[in-house]
């Protein structure tokens, strides 16, 4: 965690995080995040996976939002799954 305050779901227990803060998520792992109001995080993914088009259309879509169709789409494509 850089700045800001986010929680993480680690598959058993959401985990608040703070400023210096590390996170782990193992390949394939259950994980979710919450909150985090003008919180920033630095995302490492190890071995390097396809998730420029994920984060690019996160990024975008206060301009430009999803139908509901597009969005459902968008999330099952990425492995997305909102509980």
């Amino acid at each position: 965690m850089l700045s800001g305050e986010v929680e993480l779901y680690d598959g058993t227990a959401w985990r608040p995080g703070r400023p210096g803060d590390f996170y782990f998520v193992p390949y394939g792992g259950l994980h979710g995040f919450r909150g985090g109001d003008h919180a920033s995080m630095l995302l490492m993914f190890a071995p390097g996976a396809p998730r420029e088009d994920y984060f690019e259309t996160l990024a975008g879509l206060a301009e430009n939002p999803l139908s509901e169709e597009e969005r459902v789409e968008f999330m099952l494509r990425h492995d997305t799954y909102w509980v």
